[in-house]
């Protein structure tokens, strides 16, 4: 089976020969290159790939900011692809699949597809989630509260109308109809709204108890998606739909919640 594979890097030699290097394994099929953060989103959403080596430092919307803004179910497994010193790659090695400190050594590459090969065989990508949101929690501008605290502050506030979020030292006041979906990986969920993605702690039941279920509905076991920004539903293989959103996004549709989108069909 071969593995989709896209590389990340704002550097063109980087890039070229991490893709020469990848050549030496018949089951890496490299599906795409980007050199941005914003590159990489369009070509996730578009490629689907498996796997991904991402440069985590680069202008504009670096490797942190792409994992924050992709949908938890659409995060290839990712390699982390790194300049960092010492004193971060334990953050990297808890929370990727791996990492690879530049410049790229071959036996440590090797390493990294076998893990990637043993992931993609046993299916276990949920742990994977968990764990870059795990990461991404604990960044800059993250968000820091908890969901029952977030509630409990919500307290004052007319049902379904604010959902408060702390971001870094900044408590916000997010307007639900901003929301575009939210999605989750075991204790972390990420809320997408049109310009920004906060990551807090929580389950999507609570979650789900707090928002309108007349404008918020729960389309895969992972994601809430708000109504009012889908704009089409396409047909997928065994039942399944992707829900395609106002902003271009796509999320899949789960056969067991499509009767919650009846209004849609």
């Amino acid at each position: 089976m071969a593995i989709r594979t896209l590389i990340v890097d704002d550097e063109p030699l980087a890039r070229r020969g991490l893709q020469l290097r990848l050549a030496r394994h018949a089951d890496i099929e490299v599906v795409a290159e980007a050199a941005n953060g914003r590159e990489a989103f369009h070509a996730i959403s578009s490629l689907r790939p498996d796997l991904m080596f991402l440069d985590v430092q680069m202008p504009g919307v670096d490797g942190f900011a792409l994992l924050r803004a992709l949908p938890a179910t659409q995060i290839p497994l990712t390699v982390f692809v790194t300049a960092y010193d010492q004193y971060a790659l334990a953050a990297f090695a808890a929370s990727a699949l791996d990492y690879l400190l530049k410049p790229v050594d071959d036996t440590r590459l090797d390493e990294s597809i076998d893990r990637a090969r043993s992931r993609l065989a046993g299916r276990k990508a949920e742990d994977h989630y968990e764990r870059l949101l795990k990461l991404i929690a604990t960044l800059p501008n993250a968000a820091e509260l908890k969901l029952d605290e977030a509630l409990a502050a919500d307290a004052a506030t007319p049902a379904h109308a604010k959902l408060t979020i702390k971001d870094g030292q900044r408590v916000l006041r997010i307007d639900v109809d901003q929301i575009a979906w939210i999605d989750a990986a075991g204790d972390y969920m990420c809320i997408h709204t049109r310009n920004d993605t906060h990551v807090l702690r929580g389950t999507m039941h609570d979650l789900e108890q707090r928002l309108d279920p007349r404008r918020f509905a729960r389309v895969h076991r992972s994601t809430i998606v708000n109504v009012a920004r889908v704009k089409e539903m396409r047909p997928h293989h065994n039942g399944e739909y992707f829900l395609v959103l106002d902003s271009g996004q796509e999320l899949k549709l789960s056969r067991s919640y499509k009767d919650k989108l009846r209004l849609l069909t």
